[in-house]
């Protein structure tokens, strides 16, 4: 079994992974998602606010999504997430850019309803390849207790 609730410390923050936005899959996105001017065609984007082609904030997040999925929720007592508590798309993610996810534990604690299941608060950043943070998502998410009676017993937090 890969990691459970108890393995999360509070306070610690780890790079999760990385990935290199193309304008073909910029475009692809946002054709499927958000076919926003800005999201599909050079010429439109130039003439925007953003003065250039960048992803869609739903693309960024679902690309750090399966990042975390992939190299840190498989094998792992994941139960899903209740929610998202807040996103910030800071700065534009244009083609050519590597976000790099940073995964941090804000909080934790087991569930006064369920003793084998803990939630814990994480806040997510992309951060490019020049050090900036372009998007933030704080969140829930669940984790199932790999020893339920050491943490009954007060052990866990």
């Amino acid at each position: 079994m890969g990691f459970s609730f108890e393995d999360l410390e509070v306070g610690s923050r780890a790079e999760v992974g990385a990935h290199t936005f193309t304008a073909e899959e910029i475009v692809e996105f946002a054709t499927q998602y958000d076919p926003q001017p800005f999201h599909l065609d050079e010429i439109a984007a130039r003439a925007s606010p953003f003065c250039g082609l960048i992803a869609s904030g739903w693309h960024t997040c679902s690309v750090l999504m399966g990042i975390f999925v992939r190299k840190m929720l498989a094998g792992s007592t994941s139960m899903g997430s209740p929610g998202i508590d807040e996103i910030r798309w800071l700065k534009p993610v244009r083609p050519g850019d590597t976000l790099h996810l940073f995964n941090s534990v804000v909080d934790k604690r087991i569930l006064s309803s369920r003793a084998d299941c803990g939630i814990a608060t994480l806040l997510w950043e992309g951060i490019n390849q020049n050090g900036e943070t372009v998007v933030t998502v704080r969140s829930k998410v669940l984790f199932g207790l790999r020893d339920v009676d050491q943490a009954s017993s007060g052990a866990a937090t």
